[in-house]
């Protein structure tokens, strides 16, 4: 019998999603996904092979994140930013073990992966050694600004993009996009205690990463749908990449507030104290003691018991 509604995180339905952040120490088991097949979501196979290739730097980011955040710390002062920082270490440490555990479960499938990952760790460690102060503390932030959107909008889009999944895949996607939620506005704030007035760099970055973000998407995308066979019609092919090409848009396109001048991303349109009933069940899940490193038809279906869509 599953266990619901006793929610112990302190996030209700009148809370703001990001007034919390909570670190869950999770271990996926992608050694069990059904068939070692890594086209997850049958729902949207496109998604799922977006999913997969975008995870493949992210691990890197978030071990770049937590390097960053660990190097400029000592020089912050707002004793609620040192917590928020050490909870966003705590998150995105965690985030970076299981992805990388993802990506070594399929490159069995994908026999560029291997190089594609090596490349991603390479640039992220270059980056940490030759940059400047404020080029990371800048990238950091302009990077988290993709992940929490992209977490807002895979939450809200939940039954049109994994409603049909692998319990564990989905599992890992759902909790990861609750948590960079969570955590969204810290690099936001990181950044700001240290350039405050410096605007137009902090646009410039969001920029710089989203073009980031899509080229290092593309490469492991395009050879993804190679090898599941999207090139054997023009039907699969047009399929394949206009969801890359949507997705890749919407992801562009929320974030146009971000460029506004009193932007902050407790403020943004698609992120305020309406919070996605999906995360807030998620939660409740958890806290309640469930099996969190599954979610089975069953357990989505207790979930989404609750849920207004």
């Amino acid at each position: 019998m599953k266990k619901i509604y006793q929610n112990d995180d302190g996030l209700s339905l009148a809370s703001h999603p990001m007034d919390k952040i909570p670190i869950r120490d999770l271990r996926f088991k992608f050694k069990k996904v059904e068939n070692h097949n890594p086209v997850w979501s049958e729902t949207n196979p496109e998604f799922s092979i977006f999913m997969n290739a975008l995870g493949i730097h992210i691990p890197y980011f978030e071990k770049f994140l937590v390097k960053v955040m660990r190097e400029y710390m000592p020089e912050i002062e707002d004793g609620n930013l040192i917590k928020d920082i050490n909870d966003i270490i705590g998150q995105e440490s965690q985030h970076a073990f299981n992805f990388l555990l993802w990506t070594k479960a399929m490159q069995e499938s994908y026999p560029k992966l291997e190089k594609l990952d090596m490349d991603a760790k390479s640039y992220f460690n270059k980056t940490l050694e030759r940059k400047n102060k404020q080029f990371k503390i800048g990238f950091t932030a302009g990077y988290e600004t993709f992940t929490f959107l992209g977490g807002m909008i895979i939450l809200k889009r939940y039954k049109e993009l994994m409603e049909v999944a692998d319990p564990t895949v989905r599992a890992f996607w759902v909790w990861h996009q609750v948590e960079e939620v969570e955590h969204g506005s810290v690099a936001f704030d990181f950044f700001k205690a240290f350039y405050e007035k410096k605007e137009w760099y902090r646009r410039y970055m969001v920029v710089l990463t989203y073009c980031h973000i899509v080229k290092e998407t593309f490469k492991a995308y395009s050879h993804m749908i190679k090898k599941e066979g999207y090139y054997s019609s023009l039907f699969k092919t047009f399929k394949a990449w206009k969801f890359f090409l949507s997705f890749g848009f919407e992801l562009g396109y929320t974030a146009l507030p971000v460029l506004k001048r009193d932007y902050h991303p407790r403020n943004h349109p698609i992120c305020n104290d309406k919070q996605s009933e999906i995360a807030i069940a998620w939660r409740e899940f958890y806290s309640s003691g469930n099996n969190a490193l599954t979610l089975t038809q069953d357990d989505m279906d207790v979930l989404l018991e609750k849920k207004i869509f």
